[in-house]
């Protein structure tokens, strides 16, 4: 395909911070890929480049944060030659390729949720995406109704299963007064805490444990909006840690 204008678009959850969502690359050079890296949604595409080196195209452009949330989020991505409109939920970034080519040369195909391995560098170290995703519209063609009709040819597809399964997670609602109180690990030289958390309140006490044998305690909070961790230790000089992020 070489195309002047592309219209994509779809909607995807996950709770990965690292995925491929779609890959398309041509022997010209030319690629184009959407993925989610460190939690961001990263654009790169190349309209051409020559050997030489003086036409440069390859563009990336990055957006978004914490869309690991396995909540619902839509990308439209409108290309007119080298003007790009990049929309996620409803946020758009406009921006110009660089290079001096306009058209999009793709000789092969289109992988939707990974990267085939291509031996080449740009396929090093991608992981293909694990989450869910619908309404996949490339260029007025609505893939996912052709994925589930078999009227991709010739496709391959991998584990495919035509429902979003929701995470096994047992949500625990605390209002201004709850608290929950778990025994504490005797003899244990780790400390180890680790969860999820949502909240409007911009102040507020998410985890607090004494050491044994009043040896200090551990504090982690809500303060104005950032998270705060408190380290109190006895007998040491430096007897107060205070992280904030």
């Amino acid at each position: 395909m070489k195309t002047l204008k592309d219209v994509i678009s779809l909607k995807f959850k996950t709770s990965e911070s690292e995925g491929v969502i779609f890959h398309g690359e041509g022997q010209q050079g030319d690629y184009i890929t959407l993925e989610i890296k460190k939690a961001k949604l990263v654009l790169n595409l190349n309209l051409g480049s020559n050997q030489l080196g003086s036409i440069y195209g390859h563009t990336s452009v990055m957006t978004g944060s914490l869309l690991d949330d396995h909540h619902w989020h839509s990308i439209i991505i409108e290309r007119h030659g080298r003007n790009i409109n990049l929309t996620l939920d409803r946020h758009v970034q406009h921006f110009r390729t660089n290079g001096e080519f306009d058209y999009l040369d793709l000789d092969y195909e289109i992988t939707f949720g990974g990267m085939p391995f291509s031996g080449k560098p740009s396929s090093n170290g991608r992981k293909n995406f694990k989450g869910c995703m619908e309404s996949i519209n490339y260029n007025g063609n609505n893939i996912t109704d052709l994925a589930k009709r078999k009227k991709l040819e010739p496709s391959s597809v991998g584990n495919l299963s035509f429902s979003c399964v929701e995470p096994h997670t047992v949500p625990v609602f605390f209002n201004a007064t709850s608290y929950l109180e778990v025994p504490g690990r005797p003899s244990q030289d780790l400390f180890s805490v680790s969860f999820l958390y949502r909240t409007w309140n911009p102040n507020g006490l998410l985890v607090f444990s004494n050491f044994a044998d009043g040896l200090g305690n551990v504090e982690i909070d809500i303060n104005e909006g950032k998270v705060t961790v408190h380290i109190n230790v006895t007998q040491v000089k430096k007897n107060r840690i205070d992280i904030s992020s």
